[in-house]
């Protein structure tokens, strides 16, 4: 089974993806912040991580993104980053981070599940 890391303040955000990617054959674990996302991903060795960029705190999902994949023990963590900002520029600081993929809120369930599928392939 795969094990998927949803990282978002907005626990709304948290509930509506967890909900979509419960029906599929996922462990769902969740965090609210950068400390917390950090800490499960070492702890846990997600295959992925769906990561917020914009949240409270002194570590942003830019940040993760960035200290995961410079880590021996983390840097194969699929990362598609989430965020509300869809323009080119903020795409391509995600992918100068690491990011596999990039996805816009809000989205729907499909879109949801097609990406995570295609990226867990």
């Amino acid at each position: 089974m795969k094990k998927i890391l949803i990282v978002d303040d907005h626990p709304e955000v948290v509930e509506l993806v967890s909900t979509t990617l419960e029906i599929g054959p996922y462990e769902i674990l969740t965090a609210e912040n950068g400390q917390q996302a950090l800490a499960l991903a070492i702890a846990e060795l997600p295959d992925l991580m769906l990561l917020d960029i914009m949240m409270p705190g002194r570590i942003d999902g830019l940040e993760v993104c960035r200290m995961l994949k410079n880590d021996e023990r983390t840097s194969s963590i699929h990362i598609i980053m989430l965020t509300a900002k869809g323009q080119e520029q903020d795409i391509e600081v995600g992918h100068d981070a690491g990011a596999d993929d990039y996805f816009i809120k809000p989205f729907s369930p499909l879109e949801l599940m097609n990406k995570v599928e295609e990226v867990l392939v």
